[in-house]
């Protein structure tokens, strides 16, 4: 990676505003646009916002190129003379689009300023170097820490080379996940339209075989706009229904477990040698999601896959959804960890939903 000035830049409210609002844009990618990062990017000439634009699915234009298409014909002669604000420094290498430094430069905008350095060492620092050896101002690491925050799935499928593990579960006031071995509904319908956001917006979703059986889940997104990740439940003793939602191969399915018999288009089985509840199957699972460009995991349960997780220490993220119902016994919800740290809690309908972040690794 190039050497760059760590020293994060200081920068005016009226700067701050454009920068923030490249975050605002890229987070509308979410969901659309991984493995890639979410970005956003604006043109500014004057204090005036003259184009913008974000990365909306993933192999299509970068979030640059979208900001520079946007601006109206009566400005494209203020682009020369405008300053390009970026959630991400701009890519460097040809991938399945040109590399946006080229265009920077193409257009002679004259100045850049970026939040976060790429982490991608096919990037890393190299279009900043590029640009200012071009002669272009650039102001990197602004706002860095919101930067990274944003995009901390990419950094951590960047640097650790797996999924970034985002761990949920709905509780009841008195701490329980449900009554065993029946389905327990918990949470409120805003709530559960909010998990269904979630979903749109990572690229797989993991349960238990306890779960698959008990809660007969479709892990699908009904409840809200977007895409459906790939379904992902573990399955080694074979005991998950054949009439199961999650055999129902509508979808692509991933069973953690030995083949059924049938003829099967979207279910893929992934048998592991002496598979049972002691295995140290986490890695495995990761491998695979790794190599299936599958960057951000979302595990919903049930309470031994997610302590599976918590005890092995492989988690990044923690979201808890807490209904006033009391149940008066049943299976205990973990506890979050110490290690953990309180990024955001707010109501929802009748429902209490905490962030919790394990660290600012990324």
């Amino acid at each position: 990676m190039a050497e760059i000035n760590p020293d994060a830049p200081a920068l005016a409210a009226g700067e701050q505003r454009f920068l923030r609002r490249c975050f605002q844009l890229a987070r509308l990618g979410a969901g659309s646009v991984s493995p890639n990062p979410m970005v956003g990017a604006v043109l500014a000439y004057d204090n005036r916002i003259i184009g913008e634009g974000w990365h909306q699915r993933y192999g299509e234009a970068h979030a640059e190129v979208q900001a520079i298409r946007a601006v109206a014909r009566a400005d494209r002669n203020l682009t020369p003379r405008s300053t390009l604000y970026c959630a991400l420094e701009p890519c460097f290498h040809h991938g399945k689009t040109p590399p946006c430094v080229d265009l920077i430069l193409e257009q002679k905008i004259p100045r850049v300023v970026v939040s976060s350095i790429d982490p991608n060492p096919l990037t890393g620092g190299q279009s900043v170097a590029k640009l200012r050896a071009a002669g272009v101002e650039v102001i990197a690491r602004a706002l860095e820490a919101e930067g990274r925050s944003l995009n901390r799935a990419f950094f951590t499928w960047m640097t650790q080379k797996r999924p970034y593990i985002i761990l949920k579960w709905a509780q009841s006031a008195d701490g329980y996940l449900g009554r065993a071995a029946e389905r327990t509904p918990i949470s409120g319908p805003l709530a559960q339209r909010l998990v269904h956001r979630w979903r749109s917006e990572v690229d797989a979703i993991l349960v238990g075989a306890k779960t698959a059986r008990t809660d007969n889940p479709r892990l699908d997104n009904r409840w809200y706009s977007g895409k459906s990740p790939l379904r992902v439940a573990l399955d080694f003793s074979g005991k998950i229904p054949g009439n199961a939602h999650l055999l129902d191969d509508s979808m692509p399915t991933w069973i953690l477990g030995g083949k059924r018999p049938g003829q099967w288009k979207n279910t893929t089985f992934l048998p592991l040698a002496g598979a049972g509840p002691d295995l140290d199957w986490i890695p495995f699972l990761l491998e695979k999601l790794h190599a299936g460009n599958r960057a951000i995991l979302l595990v919903e349960g049930g309470a031994y896959t997610l302590r599976q997780f918590l005890d092995n220490g492989c988690w990044d993220e923690i979201r808890v959804l807490e209904n006033p119902v009391r149940l008066g016994g049943g299976i205990a919800a973990p506890r979050v960890p110490e290690s953990a740290r309180l990024e955001t809690s707010g109501l929802i309908g009748t429902d209490r939903v905490e962030i919790w972040l394990l660290s600012e690794a990324w």
